[in-house]
């Protein structure tokens, strides 16, 4: 895990953590963070994070500054997937923002 990977995942697992049952693990070079099973966010490296989201929610959230559908290995993932660029994760704010976005594409999944 690099500098800006770990970095990440301290202000991740920071903020997302408090009173909440969020599961955290390695799974393909990311540091993910799961609540029941699902994967909300990770931390990639160079300090991406990985955001899963609804496909219609990131057909739009794409198009945000910072913002790319995710590429995993060979693979472009669909609009469900997306990596957020470190300079678009400035501050806790932004870095919340995300988290949120997450967690509502996990609250609407169950």
């Amino acid at each position: 895990m690099d500098t800006e990977q770990k970095e990440l995942a301290d202000r991740v697992r920071a903020l997302l953590t408090s009173g909440t049952e969020v599961e955290e693990k390695r799974m393909f070079g990311t540091r993910a963070f799961l609540l029941d099973g699902r994967i909300l966010v990770g931390a990639r490296r160079g300090g991406v994070l990985l955001v899963r989201v609804h496909e219609e929610s990131g057909a739009a959230l794409v198009t945000r500054p910072g913002v790319e559908v995710a590429v995993m290995g060979p693979r472009t993932m669909g609009t469900g997937w997306l990596d957020v660029s470190p300079g678009a994760l400035s501050d806790d704010d932004d870095l919340v923002f995300w988290l949120d976005v997450a967690r509502e594409d996990a609250a609407s999944a169950t």
